[in-house]
């Protein structure tokens, strides 16, 4: 494995850094928008499955009392 000069290591990563494409402004918030949603929909989900559950284990050990 051939070893870099540190000129030429910093030449590539500015190389690399120029290929960044950064998002927009919008879609930003879009991205921030559709994650809180998401986020929101699956803790309400498990919500739901944690209620079910809560629900069955109660009622197997009134069964067992």
């Amino acid at each position: 494995m051939a070893k870099t000069s540190i000129g030429e290591f910093v030449n590539q990563v500015k190389t690399e850094a120029g290929k960044i494409v950064w998002p927009t402004g919008r879609e930003t918030v879009q991205t921030t928008i559709l994650v809180l949603i998401m986020t929101t929909i699956l803790s309400m989900f498990f919500l739901g499955i944690d209620t079910v559950f809560n629900a069955i284990v109660s009622w197997l050990t009134s069964l067992a009392r």
